[in-house]
């Protein structure tokens, strides 16, 4: 089995870098669905631009599960080759301006033709109720209460749009599997999300939230399988990676859930899916998210 040798980068992350999102999913005709979870606040959010991004030991990737963007030739030179420190994605020549100088709240929608219209590219965030969502959109832009929190699962009902430095949109989402919530609602959750996602054209990227600090669900594998059958680019995220179950009830390490993860679901896909690994208490992640974000705004404005 090829292998290529991972070498972590040591340069700030405005220095170019792309991974664009060629993944096509072989269609599966299962589509259990979506439902909600957390609340949001009005606060205008500074945030300070984002460091260089943490250098962490991965081990080797098999070529054939790394996410290589166009315009990336990884059959040269393969011992010269980047990829982001806790992931996949392999680096490529797209990814300036990462940092984040200004984040607000814009406005909450319940269906695609109350979104905002300025144009921008948007990445959407989703997942299974408690996995952590509105946190890491916190820790993204260094803001504590721009998503507002909660511990009750299914507080955001609505499409949320946070414009980031005046130029793009992280978008936070309804979660779902969600049990407790009116079947009416969740209905309705499943409907405009779906539309958002099957019909949103400044729609960049999905970022799926995936807890990685427990073994696969059913919901998110069959939610990663719907995403891919209708061909809307998805980015894996896997949350809670600081923590650690005890080995005495069945828990695994983070690293064994994400690869357990992807095994369960390759054989659904033509090429890897780009992932990266995450933690809204460490921080882990923060910075190669804003530069896989970079990069596939950089890519998407220019095609």
């Amino acid at each position: 089995m090829a292998y290529l040798s991972v070498i972590l980068p040591t340069i700030s992350p405005f220095i170019s870098r792309f991974y664009h999102n060629t993944t096509t999913l072989f269609v599966h005709r299962s589509s259990p669905f979506f439902l909600p979870r957390c609340h949001i606040s009005t606060l205008t959010a500074p945030a300070p631009t984002t460091p260089a991004p943490t250098i962490i030991s991965i081990p080797q990737i098999p070529i054939e599960r790394l996410f290589v963007p166009p315009e990336v030739d990884i059959s040269s030179g393969m011992h010269t080759s980047r990829i982001l420190a806790g992931s996949n994605i392999v680096l490529g020549p797209y990814g300036n301006d990462a940092g984040i100088t200004a984040a607000e709240y814009v406005k909450s929608s319940v269906n695609r033709d109350q979104c905002p219209a300025d144009g921008f590219p948007e990445f959407a965030l989703v997942g299974r109720s408690n996995v952590g969502k509105s946190s890491l959109l916190n820790s993204i832009v260094r803001r504590k209460k721009l998503a507002l929190t909660s511990k009750k699962p299914g507080k955001t009902q609505c499409i949320n749009h946070f414009r980031i430095n005046d130029s793009w949109f992280l978008v936070d989402l309804p979660g779902y599997g969600y049990a407790s919530a009116p079947n009416t609602l969740r209905k309705n959750w499943v409907e405009f999300t779906r539309d958002y996602f099957l019909h949103r054209k400044t729609l960049v990227s999905v970022f799926l939230l995936i807890d990685g600090s427990i073994p696969a669900k059913k919901i998110d594998l069959d939610y990663a399988r719907w995403l891919g059958e209708n061909k809307i680019p998805m980015t894996l995220i896997f949350t809670k990676c600081d923590k650690r179950k005890k080995k005495k009830n069945g828990g695994k390490r983070p690293e064994q859930n994400v690869e357990d993860f992807q095994g369960l679901i390759r054989e659904f896909f033509e090429t890897a899916p780009p992932w990266i690994m995450t933690s809204s208490i460490t921080h882990q992640g923060r910075d190669e998210i804003l530069v896989h974000i970079a990069q596939l705004r950089n890519y998407w404005l220019k095609h």
